[in-house]
């Protein structure tokens, strides 16, 4: 039988466990819809600027800026705020440009074995109430960077950075990658396909957020991946895929293109979050 003190431990882990999971929800999810209600109520220019300026505040309240004072180091801890050396932001930018590629190209080879189901990935995504091509595609990057700073912040900063500090990395990445996967389950691209890329996303962005000991590079693929994401797969505005599952077309070489870029660029983003990890160890 486990001792009182032992129980009380327990509870204390546990306590953390939880708090940091709905601290994390609320931080990511609360602070990512201000776009969308901007975007509707006032239009692409308008929104735009103050969508900029709520990023501006957000990211210096959540850095440890302003009240509650007491928070001010906790909200700093969780947002991982120490700064990178020029190695460090090598291999971190490396990450993030390859995880962006990798993503995609697992998308891309998804759908070459099921037909890509159009309607789905774009129910909810119509920007054509956007008068401009120029203004969709501010629409589209405005949409990557509140998703990828907003959901970096809550998900790998504010949920996961805590669990680490009690549980370890392994466990920490498990339980943000999990909730990061749920609460994406309600869209309408959430296909079976889907699910694991979308979990697979999170470890690495999860596993990239703790080697480095810092957000910068997570969201800086996040957001790239957004764009990629909102611009081709979400509304078409950088093109349609049209390619046909192999089951109809056999095995092309459009196909085991794909297949490569995945595994290239896969291979280097945990080359660089293996190399990550051992700059932030040097320097710590």
């Amino acid at each position: 039988m486990p001792t009182r003190k032992e129980l009380s431990g327990l509870r204390t882990k546990l306590r953390v466990c939880v708090m940091a999971v709905v601290y994390g929800l609320v931080i990511a999810m609360v602070s990512a819809n201000v776009w969308p209600l901007l975007l509707l109520k006032l239009g692409a220019p308008f929104a735009a600027v103050a969508e900029v300026i709520f990023l501006g505040l957000y990211l210096w309240w959540v850095g440890g800026g302003g009240p509650p004072a007491a928070w001010k180091s906790a909200r700093a801890a969780s947002f991982r705020s120490g700064k990178l050396t020029r190695t460090e932001w090598f291999w971190g930018l490396l990450a993030a440009i390859f995880f962006a590629i990798a993503v995609h190209a697992s998308i891309a080879v998804l759908f070459r074995f099921v037909a890509f189901p159009t309607e789905e990935f774009r129910h909810g995504y119509n920007f054509s109430f956007v008068p401009t091509v120029p203004l969709r595609w501010l629409a589209v990057v405005l949409s990557a960077a509140s998703a990828g700073i907003c959901e970096e912040t809550g998900f790998r900063g504010y949920m996961q950075h805590p669990i680490e500090e009690r549980y370890g990395a392994n466990v920490a990445i498990l339980v943000s990658s999990t909730f990061f996967m749920l609460v994406h389950l309600n869209k309408s691209w959430a296909t079976l396909g889907m699910v694991p890329i979308v979990v697979g996303a999170g470890v690495l962005l999860g596993r990239l957020a703790w080697a480095s000991r810092s957000l910068l590079p997570g969201m800086i693929g996040h957001i790239l991946m957004d764009i990629g994401l909102f611009a081709y797969w979400w509304t078409g505005i950088a093109g349609n895929f049209t390619t046909r599952p192999v089951s109809e077309t056999g095995v092309d070489r459009l196909f085991i293109f794909a297949i490569a870029i995945f595994a290239i660029s896969l291979g280097i983003v945990l080359m660089a979050i293996s190399k990550l990890r051992r700059e932030s160890a040097l320097s710590a």
